[in-house]
């Protein structure tokens, strides 16, 4: 594609130049830049050895991103992202980043495994092969230069990414002998935010005609629905105005668990108290369901009536929240196989569903018929049908009665055996 770039000072070094962060982050920032609130652009780092910075740069770095829904279709042209560096091929490149002022912001999505530390890395490498690494020696550079740090931004979908990449990154730091200098310099000139990322991105849209009116490779794809959860104690606002566009951006001191809870609680319990029954029942999508007044009333029982009493969000925020997720669900350019979400779920039950059902109890002194009924066909999908799970699981399942599944903590993290007889009434 032919566009004529924005000139803007960089302020950003992005580790990831997958789909998510362009239809994300990226896409966020050429709002704000777009209605003035902002000035900056993003070198992008590519994390691994293999990936998409080639074709990336084959068109400067231009790409288009189409956000689709019930609601229509809306383009945007991604001007933000100045060029992309690689670290296997181009690391003095790399280094070079931290002598730049400028710079304030590190956004990174590296996957769910990219923030860990291995003492196979060495100070030596050029580069060392994990993220958190390679960020300690841009950080050292940094340091040596005598310059203020950085706000980070992690986007990988751990728990407290912030500070486990922090906790990684002090970790080098100690096993390198960096020194107490450094180690401090870390703790008071780089603050290190938590955050929840929530946003279905597609990727390009392969074998649809799109009739853009130019050739763009690198077309990126999304859901209207964005969220953003970023826990701080600083002013973030004033740095990167989000709110200034409207974007769905909430910065909070002390929230994100409860935030957390409620995407884990409605939209991945809603997913995993439908499965079982609807692949049992026939259907293949989750938008089938939506499309059929009695999987779509299921699942409206189970957000509205008996999920949504045992969170402690104000209840119209709870409400507005689970009628984007029911939107999402329908959204007619997402194909989400029920099959693929059906991958361990026993394990998703656990940690999505059954802990909407305690409290319930814990609140109301009644189970909850439609969560336990969810309950009751996944234990029958797990008898009858095709579930993707370990062997010794569906073994244990199909080869056990009711009382002894319950009852087996193993599966459940507690003894549930408690609701055998309403389980059983489903039956």
């Amino acid at each position: 594609m032919s566009f004529k770039k924005a000139v803007r000072p960089n302020k950003v070094i992005q580790f990831g130049e997958g789909g998510f962060l362009r239809g994300f982050f990226d896409w966020m920032l050429q709002k704000i830049n777009d209605n003035g609130a902002f000035s900056g652009n993003v070198i992008v780092v590519q994390p691994i050895e293999n990936g998409m910075c080639d074709m990336l740069s084959a068109q400067n770095c231009v790409y288009t991103h189409l956000v689709r829904g019930k609601e229509g279709v809306e383009s945007t042209v991604v001007d933000v992202i100045s060029e992309c560096i690689k670290p296997y091929e181009e690391f003095d490149r790399y280094l070079a980043l931290a002598e730049n002022p400028d710079f304030r912001f590190i956004v990174s999505n590296t996957t769910e495994s990219g923030i860990v530390f291995s003492e196979d890395d060495k100070i030596t490498d050029a580069p060392p092969k994990s993220f958190p690494a390679k960020l300690t020696l841009l950080l050292l550079h940094r340091y040596e230069l005598d310059l203020d740090g950085f706000i980070f931004l992690p986007c990988e979908l751990i728990d407290r990414n912030g500070d486990n990449l922090k906790r990684c990154v002090l970790e080098y730091a100690r096993l390198w002998e960096l020194g107490d200098g450094f180690i401090r310099w870390i703790n008071e000139k780089n603050v290190f935010t938590n955050t929840l990322v929530d946003r279905i991105n597609t990727g390009y849209p392969r074998g649809e005609e799109l009739n853009l009116g130019y050739e763009d490779n690198m077309v990126n794809t999304s859901e209207f629905f964005h969220l953003w959860v970023i826990e701080t104690d600083i002013d973030l606002d004033s740095e990167l105005p989000f709110s200034s566009a409207g974007l769905n951006v909430i910065v909070t001191r002390d929230k994100l668990e409860m935030y957390r809870t409620r995407k884990v609680r409605i939209l991945n319990g809603a997913h995993t108290s439908l499965v079982p029954h609807a692949l049992l029942s026939g259907y293949d999508t989750v938008k089938s369901c939506i499309d059929s007044p009695e999987m779509k009333a299921h699942v409206e029982a189970c957000v509205f009536d008996e999920i949504i009493p045992t969170l402690d969000l104000p209840r119209e925020e709870l409400v507005s929240y689970a009628n984007s997720v029911i939107d999402r669900f329908g959204n007619p350019y997402i194909k989400h196989y029920l099959s693929s979400i059906a991958l361990n779920s026993v394990s998703k039950f656990k940690v999505r569903v059954l802990p909407s059902i305690l409290e319930y109890i814990r609140r109301f002194g009644k189970t909850p018929k439609t969560l336990v009924f969810s309950l009751a066909r996944l234990i029958e999908f797990y008898k009858v049908g095709e579930p993707d799970d370990a062997p010794e699981v569906v073994e244990f399942i199909r080869t056990h009665g009711i009382h002894d599944i319950l009852a087996n903590a193993a599966l459940w993290g507690e003894d549930i055996s408690f609701l055998e007889s309403e389980v059983g009434e489903c039956r």
